[in-house]
């Protein structure tokens, strides 16, 4: 007797480092996701140049701080509606599944935007109206940094790893996002040199890529989801 259980004590912490392994591997995977979804959607290198051209004529004291505060303001929006989204789509009627294949569409149509070099135009545009000399929460934080493709894609991943893990993981992933934000932004003017506009519409041209391939992934995981629902009924 005492031998079968050690060796099922034996057999037990064999697997346990099998399963953190896979654990791990599961969670990086996820985090890796994650965070080139955020990154390709928020765009840190071509929001560059745009917050060089919001700020033109402004002191570098003075930028580092509206830098400062617009990734301040565009990381709180994100993280409300990472914690709140579920619930407040929940309390409108709007099911995971159908919020899921209506993101993955709008994804990809912000993809095509990118591709044909249509966002940075409207950008553009929407950093031209009404420039106040603090620019930080509009039009920086909100719609440039917490869009309405950010603020999807942040409701979406956390959908996939609920529970207050994954809001901590999600969390994390949008800190590291918008670090890379306000460091683009620091470093702006020397990037726009170095790169040039080739450089960045290549750039955004290849994130477009990946971002339309996201964007399909998130509508087939919703179709399956209502595939599922549909079964459960019947």
């Amino acid at each position: 007797m005492t031998a079968l259980v050690l060796t099922a004590q034996v057999g037990q912490n064999k697997d346990r480092p099998e399963r953190k392994f896979l654990l791990t591997l599961i969670d990086t995977a996820f985090l890796i996701t994650a965070f080139v979804t955020l990154f390709v959607i928020i765009d840190p290198i071509g929001l560059a140049p745009l917050f060089i051209a919001i700020t033109q004529g402004m002191s570098q004291k003075k930028r580092r701080s509206i830098a400062l505060r617009a990734v301040g303001v565009g990381g709180a929006v994100l993280f409300l509606f990472a914690v709140f989204g579920e619930s407040v789509l929940s309390f409108v009627g709007i099911s995971m599944p159908a919020f899921r294949i209506a993101g993955g569409v709008l994804l990809f149509l912000t993809a095509l935007e990118m591709l044909f070099n249509r966002r940075t135009k409207r950008r553009e545009d929407q950093s031209d109206d009404d420039v106040a000399d603090d620019p930080s929460v509009f039009p920086l934080a909100i719609p440039l940094i917490a869009g309405p493709g950010a603020i999807t894609s942040v409701i979406l991943i956390t959908d996939n790893h609920p529970g207050w893990l994954g809001i901590g993981e999600v969390t994390a992933v949008v800190a590291a996002v918008l670090i890379l934000v306000y460091v683009m932004f620091s470093i702006g003017t020397l990037l726009e040199q170095l790169l040039g506009k080739i450089g960045i519409n290549v750039i955004t041209r290849i994130l477009g890529m990946l971002l339309a391939a996201l964007a399909v992934q998130f509508v087939m995981e919703g179709i399956s989801a209502f595939e599922l629902l549909s079964e459960a009924r019947q």
